[in-house]
């Protein structure tokens, strides 16, 4: 009889010990001017008023044509809001603020090198450059509504310029993280169709001015290998009227935005009134397989969902000067530094460096000098702002009311260390927890009206009912102490309408686990599986815990562990590979990546490096392994599936367990020494 193998102990099962913190309060200055004090919106909310109650979210934005059916469920669980609607994103962020606040800022734009000014555009600006842009991508790109076009641009002000012009005119945008890769870049040009790149020659980062068009030719090339021809490349100038990058630019197809605009000054492009439920943009997520997934969003239930958020949970109100400092390469900087905040007729920030750069106090000197009163990071930052720059705050005459934390879950110290010293004790904070797929918050604090946690994302936000399931699909109650799968029980307007181009992927990855009735067009038997494991304490205030599947987060980014082992795989010498993820006190997580070596190929530094080097160079320097260490063998079942357990558990200083039932317990031990020597 074959020897049992172990059973791993599911995320569902592992029982939580932590002490709760105790409750924090918004002082009664903040609660005198939030936009949100009505305690009853939890019960206007409620799934007894779902899903009517999002009217008051749709109601923030003008319409073309008022829509008549709030929720179709008809292609469950592809759902739409707001049918028969029409609406345009670039009207509702721009031209309905012209009448009162055309003089007012709409984007502040703050290069990394503190000798360059910053640059204060105001509504009317970003009114006329959206339409002269708009113009170039019609006329002279001849782009249309429903088009897919691929953006690969740093943190500037022409990156939301060219994602308003977009939406504009009903084209769909896919903007990849400007720290990506060529291949990355590549990747998702042919996934979306696109035959039109937008990309910039130049950025800042560390006070290194970096090529970035070089990205550009990487990813044409690529792509046309994989059969999609990109026709043109727009590329905007870091400096107008210079470039930047040695990269050439290609006759009949690069062209710089800067010459163009020349021939479209003064154009005016009417908004196109989009149906509610045509795709606004796509936004990529990592998988946990090696092909990234494009996030379908649309234009209006995510624009609803987005513009109500930011009122609510962010607190912004037009008179806000509102700084999120994540990347508009990621969904957050979508939804709260693009849409949310300029749908509410706010000023914000677009920071094009690091917080770090030339100092660990230059977040707080821009903060005082904007005069910042909202302040949204991630805990990342926030951890390598407490490491190199503690007293930094303290020296800094600004005044935040209001601070968010996003992206992955905050440690109690930490997060007392931001309200204290940062927040000067003043501002309240909220924990915030959602997806690239969700389009928005999905748990987080009222700030006004429910006490803040430490270490905790708080209730789930109003609207928004989730459930914990064990394994089994039973449901763990408030208090147990277990960690289970956290899902949603009901759809919202922010959430992804489908993966582009994949519905059985999206059904399989997001709904099938605990789905009642694959027939079914009841929203009720279609609960959404976020793929995190969390617990729900017993005042109902939910602590996130991480992933439930193999999506490393790495500095709030989500790293597909297949998507980094895929990249080693390029390397011919490479045999095997698996990637675990190691805690690091600034990224959250880190990747440890072990490789085997085909047979007769000798370990090196030389091999090592090779490697990683290829992980950046087909997913970006931020997948960039801790350590690559080449084992003769990696533990295995005797049925030969790699155990990851055992090398997180080394990697991790950790107890590897009982690993007699392997096939090779022997190796354990021999790379515990590699392992030692790093």
């Amino acid at each position: 009889m074959a020897e049992k193998e172990r059973v791993e102990t599911s995320e569902a099962q592992i029982a939580v010990h932590w002490q709760e913190e105790g409750y924090y309060y918004p002082s009664t200055k903040f609660v005198a001017q939030a936009n949100m004090t009505d305690e009853t919106i939890y019960e206007r909310f409620s799934l007894d008023n779902f899903p009517n109650c999002y009217k008051e979210y749709a109601d923030l934005l003008e319409w073309y044509e008022y829509w008549h059916t709030i929720l179709d469920t008809s292609d469950a669980p592809c759902w739409k809001w707001f049918v028969g609607g029409k609406i345009n994103a670039s009207h509702n962020c721009i031209d309905r603020h012209l009448k009162n606040h055309k003089n007012k800022t709409a984007i502040h734009f703050v290069p990394e090198l503190e000798e360059e000014k910053t640059e204060h555009i105001t509504y009317q600006e970003l009114y006329v450059r959206v339409n002269e842009f708009a113009a170039i991508l019609r006329d002279f790109a001849g782009l249309k509504k429903g088009d897919r076009v691929t953006l690969h641009m740093p943190m500037c002000a022409e990156l939301p310029i060219t994602m308003l012009a977009c939406a504009r005119l009903g084209i769909i945008h896919s903007e990849v993280f400007g720290g990506f890769s060529g291949r990355a870049c590549a990747d998702r040009i042919v996934d979306s169709q696109s035959n039109v790149l937008i990309t910039m020659d130049a950025y800042y980062r560390n006070g290194k001015l970096l090529d970035h068009k070089q990205n550009a030719d990487i990813a044409l090339k690529l792509a046309k290998e994989d059969g999609q021809i990109v026709d043109k490349v727009l590329v905007w100038q870091r400096y107008p009227g210079k470039n930047s990058s040695p990269a050439p630019m290609v006759e009949n197809r690069d062209y710089f935005v800067n010459d163009l605009l020349k021939d479209y000054y003064g154009a005016r492009v009417a908004p196109v009134p989009i149906a509610a439920e045509d795709p606004l943009f796509l936004m990529y997520t990592s998988g946990t397989t090696g092909k990234p997934k494009g996030c379908q969003h649309s234009t209006a239930g995510y624009l609803a969902y987005a513009t109500g958020t930011s009122k609510y949970i962010l607190d912004i109100h037009p008179e806000d000067v509102y700084w999120c400092m994540a990347d508009i390469g990621w969904i957050t900087g979508h939804s709260y530094i693009v849409y949310g905040p300029l749908s509410l007729g706010a000023s914000t920030i677009i920071f094009e460096g690091v917080p770090t750069y030339p100092d660990a106090g230059r977040a707080w000197r821009i903060a005082q000098d904007l005069d910042v009163n909202i302040f949204h990071t991630a805990p990342t930052t926030i951890r390598a702002l407490r490491k190199i720059g503690p007293d930094e705050p303290a020296k800094y005459n600004y005044h935040f009311k209001h601070m968010t934390t996003v992206g992955e879950p905050i440690e109690p110290e930490v997060w007392k260390w931001y309200h204290k010293e940062v927040g000067k004790g003043e501002a309240i904070i909220v924990d915030t927890w959602w997806q690239t797929e969700t389009g928005g918050f999905l748990c987080s604090t009222m700030p006004a009206i429910t006490p803040m946690k430490p270490g905790s994302a708080g209730p789930a936000v109003p609207g928004i009912h989730p459930v914990i399931y064990d394994e089994e699909g039973e449901i763990l109650a408030a208090g147990s102490g277990k960690a289970g799968n956290i899902c949603i029980q009901n759809p919202w307007p922010g959430a992804f309408q489908t993966i582009w181009g994949d519905r059985d992927r999206f059904v399989s990855t997001y709904y099938e686990r605990y789905n009642k009735d694959p027939n079914s067009k009841d929203w009720r038997d279609w609960p959404y599986l976020t793929g995190d494991a969390a617990v729900q304490a017993e005042d109902g205030y939910y602590r996130i815990l991480g992933r439930i599947d193999d999506v490393i987060n790495v500095s709030g980014h989500r790293l597909g562990t297949k998507e980094i082992e895929s990249a080693a795989l390029v390397v011919e010498e490479v045999a095997e590979a698996a990637v675990v993820p190691v805690a690091h006190d600034i990224k959250g997580k880190e990747p440890d990546l072990y490789i085997a070596l085909k047979p007769g190929v000798e370990p090196s530094e030389a091999l090592s490096k090779k490697i990683s080097d290829a992980i950046c160079e087909e997913i970006g320097k931020i997948a960039k392994p801790r350590f690559v260490l080449l084992v003769k063998d990696m533990p295995k079942t005797r049925s030969g599936k790699i155990m990851r357990r055992v090398l997180s558990s080394i990697s991790n200083n950790k107890d590897v367990g009982d690993v007699t039932t392997l096939a090779n317990p022997e190796i354990v031990t021999e790379i515990q020494e590699m392992m030692k020597k790093k």
